[in-house]
């Protein structure tokens, strides 16, 4: 961990604890800051804070006090991601000028090590896993953190300089940064998501392209040069750029030529020995072949990975085989751009699980990808929208449930042979389960379950 000296007696504010508050908390009070903690929980149910409070951190639970800033004269905050900025401490704090960051802007700070950022709408779990494991496969021991799971600066915290930390990061972190600079940095995609969080598309745009935002020619800008508002976004940054790209064939880049993955003019693998599902898949491949390249990353480390790796937990990840009838888990498909790629994996007929929290949105979008679909389980708050949406294109079997248990049991029933059981709500979890992760694991049970 670098040495830095910013943070000895500044008063720092930690809005919010969860795993990323609690590590933040506990960073700034090895960097000499001093922290306050403030998070709606009480203090008697909140287990972050009585941990905090035994370190001698000044601790504020159950409430949002209005004089919080005044009274612990507060000159900077540190969020948990999750916390809309119209929460009344942070428009305070817009009022004053008082910065706001998130976690991942302090792991920046104290890394010794590169950090590769990926972003995106869809795919950032899939890219980051498979940048990992094919910089792993080469020896460089990298480090995997952000988004994914493992909260950054607990993981910075630990990096040595010869190690190189792949970094997952949604609009929520990026959106509270201000000085972060990724070595390299990759936004995959962008489509509508997460609008009742940054209110507009342009926004949760502009929240995205931070990751571009502070690269030198030193770093590398890896591009989806078949996306026109990430072409936009890059537009301004000064890090070198990288291409990647499933429908041209580049000068410079990753990109598919005669049914083969190439980078520049390197021909890598054949794309039928890849055995990743999914015609999206190629895209995050794409993506991560030119990561990895910025790092030296030989074909053989990548060709290992590609021949291999069949997909991360909860992303199209298949289950079982059950009398002919293959079971997948693509839970962590929260909207309807992520549940269409689902559904244009298969060429089989599909019986779709599909549901959860109701955003407000209809699922017209969903159309095109559903010409497979035979069947329809459908749970949760958007239930009767879904239903609807499969009685206009004509599919008569639908079958609705209380949750993805009996989702899996009515499915099989319904199935034949030949049949694919996809777990793809399109809708976040947040109805019914805590976490799209929960949902998947109930499924995955419940399948394991079926005789």
């Amino acid at each position: 961990m670098k040495t830095i000296e910013s943070y000895q007696k500044k008063p720092v504010l930690v809005l919010g604890l969860a795993k990323s508050g609690l590590a933040a908390a506990k960073l700034l009070n090895k960097l000499g800051a001093a922290v306050t903690v403030n998070d709606m929980k009480p203090f008697e149910e909140n287990e972050a804070a009585k941990e905090l409070h035994e370190l001698g951190i000044h601790v504020v639970c159950g409430s949002h006090p209005q004089n919080l800033l005044a009274d612990r004269q507060i000159e900077m905050i540190v969020k948990n991601p999750g916390i809309p900025y119209s929460n009344p401490i942070l428009l305070q704090a817009a009022d004053q000028g008082i910065p706001v960051i998130t976690e991942v802007e302090l792991a920046y700070e104290i890394s010794e090590a590169d950090i590769l950022g990926i972003t995106g709408s869809n795919g950032k779990t899939t890219t980051t896993t498979l940048v990992y494991e094919m910089l792993k496969k080469d020896g460089k021991n990298p480090l995997i953190a952000g988004n994914i799971g493992t909260v950054a600066c607990e993981v910075a915290e630990k990096a040595k300089s010869d190690q190189v930390i792949v970094m997952e990061l949604s609009s929520f972190q990026l959106q509270g940064t201000l000085s972060f600079k990724p070595s390299a940095a990759v936004i995959l995609n962008l489509f509508d998501a997460h609008l009742d969080y940054h209110g507009t598309r342009d926004a949760y745009a502009q929240a995205k392209g931070k990751i571009y935002e502070n690269l030198t020619s030193a770093d590398a800008a890896v591009i989806n040069a078949d996306d026109k508002e990430v072409c936009r976004l890059s537009e301004e940054t000064q890090g070198t750029k990288f291409y990647f790209s499933v429908k041209q064939k580049l000068d410079h880049g990753a990109f598919i030529h005669e049914d083969a993955i190439w980078y520049n003019e390197e021909r890598i693998i054949a794309v039928n020995e890849v055995v990743l599902p999914g015609k999206h898949n190629l895209e995050n491949i794409l993506a991560a072949v030119s990561l990895v390249k910025t790092r030296g990353c030989s074909n053989e480390a990548i060709c290992s990975v590609l021949t291999s790796f069949s997909g991360v937990i909860h992303r199209l990840q298949f289950v079982r085989t059950l009398k002919d009838r293959k079971f997948y888990n693509d839970s962590k498909a929260t909207n309807i751009l992520a549940t269409s790629k689902a559904l244009e994996a298969f060429d089989q007929p599909v019986i779709l699980l599909a549901g959860g929290l109701d955003r407000g949105n209809e699922f017209d979008e969903l159309k095109p990808a559903m010409k497979n679909v035979r069947a329809l389980i459908s749970f949760g708050e958007t239930a009767p929208k879904l239903e609807k949406t499969c009685r206009e294109l004509g599919i008569e079997v639908i079958n609705r449930v209380d949750n993805v248990e009996q989702a899996a049991g009515a499915a099989y029933e319904l199935s034949e042979a030949g049949d694919v059981v996809l777990l793809s709500p399109a809708c976040a979890s947040w109805d019914q389960y805590k976490t799209f992760e929960q949902r998947g694991d109930m499924f995955v049970r419940a399948v394991h379950k079926l005789e």
